[in-house]
């Protein structure tokens, strides 16, 4: 995982070490079905079978339309805004003020049973209370790891329900928010209401008016950061949804080669602080989850010294995005004022 995670790919081997979930008796049989809606799901108030092949190439079936639903909080945000609701969550969900974390969305996180709000953490004991009918999280490898899923109990987890991954793993935005899509719509969302068709319009009117927006200031250096206690973190755009759409876009990112991403798993580069200006940037856009130091909180003279930081270019950005087309919209919309405002400083 990228950025902030540091601590967290060690202990996880840079996620590359562990194997895909071990799905265990209690999955369903794999087979070739696309993901899809096999009865009329939650819109119609009915139950029928349901499969929904992910994105490991793991097919789930089930006798009905999963009504008992687990989520990585993202994920279960993100079905929020199509209108399913999640019985249970895992992952940073409650800052440590008790209010909903930024990966919870607009979910009313009193209403959600919280498994666990940091990593490694997952209650066993509570997540088969739910009598869970599906596991659904993302991925941040190739290797089918689902995230948040702790490792030393993968294989417990696996037995009380199927799991579902969708990856956001070197591919740009586009392709895991058409797949969280889907998954909604298998679930039983109205896909065609408002609300959702809405929400799509505006985010492809924002990217539009990003890659105006870049396309009119060529020159101008964006540098992905995120900023620990220790060390400072520059991302590459490879390998993350966000940075490789935004690239795409036409956005000119500060690339660390590939030798000095290799200690951060080919996502970032570390930096000590006395050596932040290592690269030349006019906008920063800084890390906002909660494992992050955030921009005013940081102390650090070396970085109050960057020229986009004395010139106030520096903006959030969310390197776990909530993959649902509202929530992206104004990660679009803030890079593309950023460009449109900022001025050559780097």
């Amino acid at each position: 995982m990228p950025l902030a995670r540091a601590t967290h790919l060690t202990r996880r081997g840079l996620l590359a070490a562990g194997g895909a979930l071990g799905l265990g008796a209690a999955l369903a049989a794999c087979g070739d079905d696309q993901g899809k809606d096999s009865g009329t799901g939650a819109k119609g108030g009915k139950s029928g079978p349901w499969s929904f092949k992910d994105d490991r190439g793991t097919t789930v079936k089930l006798d009905k339309v999963p009504a008992n639903i687990v989520a990585f909080t993202g994920v279960g945000a993100a079905l929020y805004d199509y209108g399913i609701q999640v019985k249970g969550v895992f992952g940073p969900t409650r800052t440590t003020a008790g209010k909903p974390d930024v990966q919870a969305g607009d979910m009313d996180i009193s209403k959600v049973t919280v498994l666990g709000n940091a990593w490694g953490q997952f209650s066993i004991e509570k997540y088969a209370s739910l009598a869970p009918d599906v596991l659904i999280t993302t991925m941040f490898d190739d290797a089918g790891t689902l995230w948040y899923v702790p490792e030393e109990s993968k294989k417990k987890i696996a037995q009380l329900a199927p799991g579902v991954g969708i990856s956001v793993y070197d591919r740009r935005l586009t392709q895991p928010l058409q797949r969280m899509w889907d998954l909604a719509k298998s679930l039983g969302a109205d896909m065609k209401a408002a609300k959702a068709t809405d929400a799509k319009k505006r985010f492809e009117a924002a990217a539009a008016r990003l890659r105006a927006a870049a396309k009119a200031k060529p020159g101008l250096k964006v540098m992905a950061g995120s900023a620990s206690d220790q060390l400072f973190y520059v991302s590459g755009t490879n390998l993350s949804v966000d940075l490789e759409y935004f690239k795409a876009l036409g956005v000119n990112f500060v690339e660390p080669p590939e030798s000095a991403k290799k200690q951060g798993g080919g996502w970032y580069e570390s930096l000590s602080w006395e050596n932040v200006d290592k690269y030349r940037a006019d906008i920063i856009m800084m890390d906002d989850r909660s494992s992050a130091i955030q921009p005013a909180d940081i102390t650090k003279a070396t970085w109050k010294k960057l020229p986009a930081v004395k010139a106030g270019q520096v903006i959030p950005r969310s390197p776990e995005p909530i993959l649902s087309y509202d929530k992206c919209v104004p990660l679009l919309t803030r890079l593309a004022e950023a460009l449109e405002k900022a001025e050559k400083v780097g």
